[in-house]
This record gives structure tokens, sequence and C-alpha cells, in this order.
């Protein structure tokens, strides 16, 4: 897929049609706690895991995220990425290694993709609650078939992405209607899967990236993954470097 900016134009990945690349943050230098640091960014592939997540009661009623708050708290200023979207990353990836022990995919490259993708779940104001819910909610432009935009004609009456013609990219993680519909998953325990919260979109990427890529904790696989959610090299290249910035405490 060609690369695209949210303000310009917007294509899902042609086999997947999963995600949308969002605008390119100031790659900045901080790591540990809110301290100036020079480490430098590993430029290993698959990027590192980042710091290893604690056990927890994955069938905790509720949202069962919230038990990674102390781990979250403890990285949050630096990496620059609130509290909530780390626990949505930290539990996506707790639930894959119980599920898919194989795949091995870290909370690291999820936070690599939702930093490209919406900045976190706060592209264009919106912000996350305590809930994991973003509002106002994030849309990419119509898939309409313009210039370096995929036609995708509408796939769910507009009831999804608020489109009626064509679809949107949605959520966080901007994922399309019919891709949502396939694999989307309710993460927080209120019984709806929700493209808009940023728990229900990191764990459904989660099981999308495993699935695409199998072994992510080898390059090929991590690849393949990035590759089918985005076919664009540019893309996996910024999505490597953000997630490997976080894999060593450094914002991205």
């Amino acid at each position: 897929m060609r690369r695209v900016r949210f303000e310009k134009a917007a294509a899902g990945a042609i086999s997947s049609r999963v995600g949308l690349l969002g605008s390119a943050l100031a790659l900045v230098l901080l790591t540990g706690c809110g301290t100036t640091d020079l480490t430098p960014v590993p430029d290993s592939m698959p990027p590192g895991i980042g710091a290893p997540l604690p056990v927890i009661d994955l069938d905790a009623p509720g949202r069962s995220a919230i038990q990674l708050r102390g781990w979250a708290q403890q990285q949050s200023d630096a990496l620059g990425i609130s509290e909530v979207a780390l626990e949505a990353y930290g539990y996506a990836a707790a639930v894959m290694a119980r599920s898919r022990p194989d795949c091995g995919i870290g909370w690291t490259t999820l936070a690599g993709i939702a930093s490209v993708e919406s900045r976190h779940g706060t592209y264009h104001g919106a912000k996350v609650s305590q809930d994991g819910k973003v509002s106002p909610p994030i849309r990419g432009v119509a898939l309409d078939g313009g210039p370096d935009v995929a036609h995708i004609p509408d796939t769910d009456g507009g009831k999804m992405d608020g489109d009626p013609v064509y679809d949107r990219a949605m959520g966080p993680f901007q994922f399309i209607p019919e891709t949502w519909q396939h694999w989307g998953v309710d993460a927080n325990g209120d019984g709806i899967a929700d493209p808009d919260n940023i728990d229900d979109a990191a764990l459904t990427a989660a099981r999308y990236l495993c699935a695409s890529g199998g072994n992510l904790t080898e390059a090929p696989g991590w690849q393949q993954a990035l590759m089918t959610y985005n076919q664009s090299t540019a893309y996996m290249n910024k999505v490597r470097y953000r997630a490997a910035a976080y894999s060593v405490g450094r914002s991205a």
C-alpha cells in the first residue's frame, strides 16, 4: 500500500485493508524516569519486547488491563504514552502470550503501530478515557478510490464508520468496518467489541498480527505481519523504529 497521511488520503492494505498511516511525530530523546538520555534506538528486527509485564489475572472481571496500572505508571512519562494506552498494549500482549504462545508479540509492536496510526488515540485532539474509549472518534478519509486512496464501497451501512457510501478506517488502530467485523473482540469486559476503544482495538490488532505473521519473534514473521497490516515498507520501518525506541524506554 502506498504511504499516505490522514490529512491527504488513506488506504487499507490490499490484502487485509486494515491500517492507515497517521502523521509522523517529532523524535525526541527522552528515556528512563523523565531524564534525558542519548541511548541509541536499537536497529534490531524485530524490535525488542520492552519492559516485562507483571503477572496478572487475565480473566478478572471488568477492565482487566487496569491491573497493569503500576507497570504503566513507571513508563508513561518517559515514553510519552498515556497509562491507559500502555495498559491496553500490555494486556493485549499478555492475552496473546497465553492464547498464542507461538506468536510472541510484544506490547512495543502494538505501541509502535498505535503511535503511527493515531498518536496513541490522541489524533486531532482525541482523548483516551479511563475505560479505554477514544473520543471524539478517529476516522480516516472516505475510501472512494481517489488519488492514493483505495476504493472500498460501504460494507456496514455506515453503522460503525458513519459513512453509508464508502468505508473509512476507525479508531486508534484504524480498522475498516469489514476487517473489524471479522476480527473485532471485546477486551475490556463491557460486552461490546468497539473499534473506538483502545483495549478492544489493541487486542484485535494483536490477534490479527499473530494470525498474519505467525512467529513474531523472528524477522520474517514480524515483517509479514506488518506488511499484511499495511503494505508499505516505509510504514513497517517507522513502526519498527518507534517500537524499538519504546523497548529501551525512549519516546518516539
